[in-house]
């Protein structure tokens, strides 16, 4: 048997490869950040070709570094940003403008006029998104209404639509292959959750000529092979998944009632319902957690735009930390938030807010706040927004959480752990393996090329590390407290 699974991670602001074995354990890893594009206010772009060039490089360094051959690879599993828009012509493979990140606001007018026309119910009911501008759709119109001829050149077929999966995948197979799973493309506005199919009904509304689109596939099914160029030996893509569901998949959530949060850029929350969509009635979303052999498990997400986002801006913005991991040691130096809280909309508000005008606030500020106070605020704040979006889930899921399961970069700082466990008065269980984003890609991957028999075989592999339990009430009351009345206060609730 070839000897290990890799993975592709392609994030919000770094590409990275991981090799994987067959306990699960990680091999060997590679990550290069890549430019983030501020153009405007509440625009976020990214350069596709520089997402290409670093993921590729992140690939060869953990091959180097490892002392592996691509021929050692049993199969390559991908997960990805969701949402993040590329559009590029089909003759040159060069993209036709950046790509506009999930996180990017430009859309908002586009998304105000689709509802002022009665619309939102319609694309509630097949999508089981509400009208955001945090989708793929409404960024390629407006990709295409920038330029008459691009309207064009896509009605003709000659340009290619793509999240970053297919935009990598296309690159890896040299133009061969053109893809997406039904997680991404649940992601997009246009596809219909429940045919599992592109909507013309949707394309109509929102624009988008049908012939732009990839070829929609499962979670977990070769899909082609890279070109035998890029590695001195072709390596077959099996696995996709958007970050979030891969998150859930490597996590382990396969039962109903199974849920996870992931603190990357963002923070996001995701539950499994089983093989029946359940429709929020509380402005969460319903979309596909993911499909393997003909089977659609789907969940429900709540989404928070901005987590570790804030964590970066207080380092690049303000400057009051070198490195994200020094804001754990930097709010310790206080034992409290000193009454300021953080609201952390500085791409919007997602679930459940949806407003995607809102704008970010520090408030209770005195002479007496010092930088840990603003750094403990910023944790908590991360802890808040997840406690609302898990709270309004429960209510969905007509259920309480007994345990959180949580992963990503966030997840390895114990105090925001803990705070997040005393917030919830919840266990929260953080895995051994906290790439459990990448992880979950290589299961789907492993699955689908006999590398792992079974579904039932991966559950031995997840592990816990460690688990945060309750504390702390007293101090909770007052956090949520303030938090409430502060919230309403922006928000006009």
């Amino acid at each position: 048997m070839k000897n290990y699974i890799l993975a592709i991670d392609a994030g919000t602001t770094s590409s990275r490869a991981i090799l994987f074995d067959q306990n699960g354990s990680t091999i060997g890893m590679a990550q290069n950040e890549f430019t983030q594009y501020f153009p405007k206010e509440s625009w976020v772009e990214h350069n596709a070709i520089e997402i290409w060039e670093t993921q590729l490089m992140a690939i060869r360094e953990v091959l180097e570094k490892t002392d592996t051959k691509a021929s050692q690879i049993h199969a390559m599993g991908i997960t990805n940003q969701r949402e993040t828009t590329v559009l590029w012509n089909r003759k040159t493979g060069k993209p036709v403008h950046k790509a506009i990140v999930w996180q990017d606001r430009r859309t908002a007018s586009i998304c105000d006029d689709l509802s002022k026309k009665g619309k939102s119910t319609l694309f509630f009911e097949k999508t089981g998104l509400l009208l955001d501008a945090y989708f793929s759709g409404t960024k390629i119109k407006w990709i295409l209404d920038q330029n008459p001829e691009l309207k064009k050149q896509a009605q003709n077929g000659e340009l290619a639509f793509g999240t970053i999966d297919s935009w990598l995948i296309w690159n890896l197979t040299d133009g061969k292959v053109h893809v997406t799973d039904v997680t991404n493309a649940s992601r997009t506005l246009l596809f219909n959750i429940h045919t599992l199919e592109w909507d013309k009904e949707l394309l109509d509304t929102i624009e988008v000529p049908e012939s732009l689109l990839p070829k929609v596939v499962s979670s977990s099914e070769v899909v082609g092979v890279t070109q035998h160029s890029l590695f001195d030996h072709e390596i077959v893509i099996a696995g996709i998944a958007g970050d979030q569901q891969a998150a859930l998949f490597g996590q382990m959530c396969i039962k109903p009632g199974d849920v996870k949060n992931t603190y990357g850029t963002g923070c996001f929350c995701i539950m499994n319902t089983g093989s029946t969509p359940v429709i929020s009635k509380n402005k969460m979303l319903t979309t596909i957690g993911y499909q393997i052999n003909g089977e659609v498990t789907y969940a429900i997400e709540g989404s928070v735009f901005v987590a570790g986002a804030v964590v970066q801006w207080l380092r690049d913005q303000l400057g009051i930390i070198n490195s994200a991991p020094e804001i754990e040691k930097l709010a310790k130096t206080v034992e409290n938030n000193g009454g300021v809280t953080f609201i952390p909309a500085l791409a919007g508000l997602g679930a459940p807010y949806w407003d995607p005008h809102a704008t970010a606030s520090i408030l209770g500020i005195t002479r007496g706040t010092e930088k840990g106070h603003i750094a403990r605020a910023a944790l908590e704040a991360i802890a808040m927004r997840t406690r609302e979006i898990v709270i309004e889930m429960q209510k969905d899921a007509n259920t309480t959480f007994s345990t959180l399961k949580v992963d990503g970069g966030g997840s390895t700082n114990d105090l925001l752990m803990q705070i997040q466990s005393d917030l919830l008065q919840t266990e929260v269980i953080r895995p051994e393996t906290t790439e459990t984003t990448a992880l979950g890609a290589a299961f789907f991957a492993g699955l689908a090329t006999q590398y792992w028999p079974s579904i039932e075989s991966l559950s031995s592999i997840w592990k816990a590390n460690k688990k945060f339990t309750p504390r702390n009430e007293i101090q909770n009351e007052k956090i949520i407290a303030a938090w409430n009345k502060r919230m309403n206060q922006l928000t006009n609730l």
